[in-house]
């Protein structure tokens, strides 16, 4: 390499773009574009970012399979950064198999570490985890090695391990000192926040009551029967019962834990569970039905009863029920939760990240938008919705992974 594209690469090493962009940016062979794609990157244009880096891969060719590997690895980056998950994983494995291979260890690492934040982003966290152990941070860079303790991080917040979390943290603090750039030293604070923000709440008395993610750690343990309207389980210390995919079960299984002690009203429940209909005879029926269904779904930790008002939710072994909400009282709250990590996110990425269906996912950013919560820009394919964190709220998006 010449020494001007030594210089830059030394530049964004440090963490500046601009720096680079000074010496490489009239130039248009493939290692200054590939650069320049990294320094767009760092500068927060992405889509620019992306189509530098391909003229750069472009250009190096089949007989340069190092350099070509590199500039894979960067745009797998900038696509995380865009929440593009949708990128080709076999890609990225070629590319670090590549790597290795030619000894760059270090980008080879960058390569296993964007697969563990992105199977993160979507609630894979065994996978990731199994990824992660397989790392050895002590052989790497003080910057991956901040990467790594982020990882680490991610996934206990994820499990609401908070203590394992908090050690990450300071892990990743000091290295990010080491580091010396200042990119990290915020991404490294902005993922200590999550940790003294509200991140749920519980009703009783009447009152709301916010909870940090060290309150919910402790509520998994306390013995009680969760009704979790965060990641919609319901689950006590020792079994937990999705009903992700069953709206109306978890409707009557909240409304049901909302009033323990006491019973529910058919009325109510319908209303609950079928969207405000009147409870005329067909819905009672309907209602019937869906309550057998519940019962069966519970029956490990809860019964549901009739009374003679209505329908009551009475634990196995548990000592109390508790529902346990997003601090956001909205029905797009886990949509809205994951716009407030401060990224521009795309349907299709949501809904991956969410588990469920991309049309859903439209539906909710078009309620929000009308409210006024979130925006999108871009046409097509390369639309995307960005809104900013709701002060002294961390996101929900640390909920909708199921807890191991």
């Amino acid at each position: 390499m010449d020494s001007l594209i030594t210089a830059a690469a030394r530049a964004l090493a440090t963490g500046d773009p601009l720096g680079a962009l000074k010496r490489i940016a009239l130039r248009d062979d493939p290692p200054a574009l590939a650069l320049r794609g990294i320094a767009m990157a760092q500068l927060g244009d992405l889509i620019r970012a992306k189509a530098l880096l391909r003229r750069a891969a472009r250009g190096f060719g089949p007989k340069e399979p190092l350099a070509r590997a590199r500039c894979v690895v960067a745009e797998a980056e900038v696509a995380l950064a865009a929440r593009e998950l949708k990128w080709s994983a076999k890609s990225l494995e070629a590319a670090r198999t590549a790597l290795e291979e030619h000894g760059d260890r270090a980008n080879a690492a960058q390569a296993r570490y964007l697969e563990v934040r992105r199977l993160v982003l979507i609630g894979r966290l065994d996978e990731a985890d199994r990824i992660l152990t397989a790392l050895d941070p002590g052989k790497l860079s003080p910057s991956l090695q901040v990467v790594h303790q982020l990882a680490i991080a991610g996934i206990a917040t994820r499990r609401l391990r908070i203590r394992v979390a908090r050690d990450a943290l300071a892990a990743a603090r000091r290295a990010a000192r080491r580091a010396g750039i200042p990119a990290l030293t915020a991404e490294v604070e902005s993922a200590a926040r999550v940790l003294t923000a509200p991140a749920a709440r519980v009703s009783g008395d009447g009152k709301d009551r916010l909870l940090l993610l060290e309150d919910v750690e402790a509520l998994n343990t306390s013995g009680a029967l969760i009704v979790d309207a965060c990641r919609f389980v319901v689950r006590d210390a020792t079994t937990a019962v999705s009903l992700t995919r069953r709206p109306v079960l978890f409707a009557l299984a909240r409304a049901l834990g909302e009033a323990w002690p006491l019973d529910v009203s058919r009325e109510t429940l319908v209303a609950r569970a079928f969207r405000g209909k009147r409870a005329d005879e067909s819905y009672r029926a309907r209602l019937r039905v869906e309550l057998g269904r519940l019962r069966r779904e519970l029956r490990r930790l809860a019964r549901v009863s009739a009374t003679q008002r209505g329908f009551a939710l009475t634990p196995r072994a548990a000592i109390e029920v508790v529902v346990l909400a997003p601090p956001m009282d909205d029905a797009n709250a886990a949509v809205l939760g994951c716009l407030t990590d401060g990224e521009s996110w795309s349907s299709s990425a949501l809904a991956l990240a969410l588990g469920t269906g991309q049309r859903t996912i439209q539906r909710s950013l078009e309620a929000l938008a009308a409210d006024g919560k979130v925006q999108a820009f871009g046409r097509g394919r390369t639309r995307r919705w960005v809104t900013g964190p709701p002060p002294g709220f961390t996101t929900t998006l640390l909920l909708p992974a199921p807890i191991s």
